[in-house]
């Protein structure tokens, strides 16, 4: 059995997980709840043999385009690390990891409702979007023994900023009472803005699906459909689109907060999930993200910061999270207004994370869908 065919029953498994989920959250039922786990532990458990073995596939290669490499050298460069289709699977894998672990320490299945469908779409994107998932050599600047230890640590606070993002929404959800509350109109736009994202891209991705390549549809034809279109009046009426969704957000917000109730996780605890994830993310990022990122750059570019855009938005992301973290410990900030720090901060990692290697370019322009 391959990797690829372990990852398509990873991604099966965590929608059947969701459907557990939901089903348990409306019927209350403990042994839909367990099974429900041992499903999602499944999908895991498949999940990271996926990765073991695509390592192994990596290894492979490597020590065919470099026998002169030690064993351990080899290991570390041919990490399933390399290109978007590996990162995105690994930012997953951590993700379903932290989800997992809040489940063990809070005893509490009801956000796994949540979790478990971001990534079997996350995965279920990957198949569906054409991202090449060939094992190809590494390039120069990524051959470096500091690739595993840099983009490893880089995701796996990625992971905890996506959770943080996830408990910090649902807490401004339940502490929201009128639709005239700052924090209310904040969330119900940003949830809006999202939604009007994913439609738009959906009709971009199957228009132009079949007649370019993934990397020049993100560079070339996003939002070319809608949005961003010649035509004026097109333009004018998906502008008006998003204005309703954000609209429609806004005045069905208060449902969406009876529904969001109904998971039974209190809010002090969004709160606190919220606060561990990004203080556990927040030093891996500055050590494997900032330095650890700094010195392969200058073993790589002959410099430790070149203002690349991957580096500037890198910091403005630690910027945000070290706001944070101040506003918290310093400053005694709670609720709402963190909350919103953190949900600002993860749409800038996901601006770090894809937007500046699909959209700007740089010397961190090698992390295309190709």
């Amino acid at each position: 059995m391959n990797s690829s065919t372990l990852f398509g029953i990873s991604t099966v498994t965590y929608i059947l997980a969701m459907m557990l989920y939901i089903t348990y959250i409306a019927f209350r039922n403990s042994p839909l709840g367990m099974t429900a786990t041992a499903v999602t532990v499944t999908g895991f458990a498949a999940q990271t043999a996926a990765i073991l073995i695509r390592w192994s596939e990596a290894y492979s290669q490597w020590v065919i385009f470099s026998p002169e490499s030690t064993f351990i050298i080899s290991i570390l460069r041919s990490a399933p690390l390399k290109n978007l289709y590996e990162s995105l699977v690994f930012f997953v894998w951590c993700l379903m990891l932290g989800y997992l672990i809040i489940e063990f320490i809070y005893k509490n299945r009801s956000f796994g409702a949540f979790a478990t469908p971001v990534a079997g779409v996350a995965l279920a994107f990957i198949n569906l979007s054409g991202i090449s998932s060939e094992i190809e050599p590494l390039m120069p600047a990524l051959q470096s023994n500091w690739l595993l230890v840099h983009v490893m640590m880089s995701f796996i606070a990625y992971a905890t900023f996506a959770l943080s993002f996830s408990t910090g929404l649902m807490y401004l959800i339940l502490k929201t009472e009128k639709r005239n509350e700052p924090s209310y109109i904040f969330w119900t736009t940003t949830l809006g803005i999202f939604i009007s994202i994913m439609l738009f891209m959906g009709i971009d991705f199957f228009t132009f699906k079949v007649m370019v390549r993934p990397d020049q549809f993100i560079k070339s034809y996003l939002f070319k459909t809608s949005l961003l279109n010649q035509s004026l009046s097109i333009k004018l009426i998906s502008w008006f689109i998003v204005s309703a969704i954000i609209a429609m957000v806004w005045w069905s917000g208060l449902l969406l907060k009876r529904i969001i109730e109904k998971f039974s996780i209190p809010a002090d605890i969004l709160d606190e999930i919220t606060y561990k994830s990004i203080a556990i993310g927040f030093p891996i990022f500055t050590l494997g993200g900032l330095i650890f990122g700094a010195i392969w750059a200058n073993q790589a570019w002959g410099t430790y910061w070149s203002w690349d855009p991957k580096e500037t938005w890198s910091l403005i992301t630690w910027f945000v999270y070290a706001f944070y973290l101040h506003s918290r410990t310093i400053r005694g900030w709670r609720g709402k207004k963190v909350a919103i720090v953190a949900v600002v901060g993860f749409g800038v990692v996901m601006f770090t994370y894809l937007g500046v290697n699909l959209l700007l370019s740089g010397l961190h322009s090698y992390g295309e869908m190709r």
